[in-house]
């Protein structure tokens, strides 16, 4: 009896698994919460390159175009697509062209051919990503092959009396003139699977006022001529 009470005031006293016992029961709560704070910075950043890309795409929009002989700015198919390429080598790191879609609306505040006076009229879009659906395509036009054609033919384009973009933050064209508005959609994918984050959308939008007089009837495609990059067309 004496040895066994011996033999247990050793093990009672003995600390010698204490650490490892400690570290075995707390290691699924720092694993978890590692884990939350890789899919949380992972999260913000994927936010913040396409919140970045955005803002690029429609500031280049906003610029590009060839100067006609009366001094106006002729915005050119090949000139979208070089805008589109753009967005492309940008978001090659997180496959944006494979995880999402974007939109280029020309918001314009003229009177054309076939307006009685100056509207606000989505006249034309232009779209790249292979992600389709309701939640990827754009908010505010179809896709179809019209939607998005070169702006000559009657009723071309789709009315937008109070402008473009989501609730209580609504853009219009100024008069004259038209306003470049992007719209970005990504499916986020957890990195660490689907127990902490689910699969999500995120949404990014951006505009910028055209930058020089841009001739607004339509969209050039001179020769050599560029294949339009119309809604209706799903390309990576």
């Amino acid at each position: 009896m004496t040895r066994h009470a011996n033999t247990l005031a050793r093990l009672r006293a003995d600390r010698g698994g204490v650490a490892m016992l400690e570290f075995a029961l707390s290691l699924p709560i720092v694993l978890a919460l590692g884990l939350y704070g890789i899919e949380t910075a992972n999260l913000a950043l994927l936010n913040l390159k396409i919140s970045q890309i955005t803002l690029a795409l429609a500031d280049n929009a906003s610029r590009v175009g060839t100067t006609n002989t009366l001094s106006q700015q002729q915005l050119r198919e090949v000139d979208m697509n070089d805008v589109l390429q753009a967005a492309r080598l940008q978001g090659a790191g997180i496959n944006l062209m494979t995880n999402g879609r974007i939109t280029i609306s020309s918001l314009e505040n003229v009177q054309q051919s076939y307006d009685t006076a100056p509207v606000q009229r989505i006249h034309w879009q232009r779209c790249a990503g292979l992600k389709s659906g309701t939640a990827y395509d754009s908010s505010y036009g179809a896709t179809s092959s019209n939607d998005g054609s070169d702006g000559t033919q009657a009723n071309d384009g789709i009315l937008a009396p109070n402008g473009m973009g989501d609730a209580n933050a609504m853009v219009s064209a100024p008069s004259g003139s038209g306003v470049m508005f992007v719209e970005v959609n990504y499916l986020y994918t957890p990195l660490v699977g689907y127990g902490i984050f689910t699969p999500s959308r995120i949404h990014y939008v951006a505009s910028f006022i055209v930058r020089d007089r841009r001739v607004f009837t339509q969209i050039y495609n001179p020769s050599p001529t560029a294949t339009a990059s119309t809604c209706n067309r799903y390309t990576a």
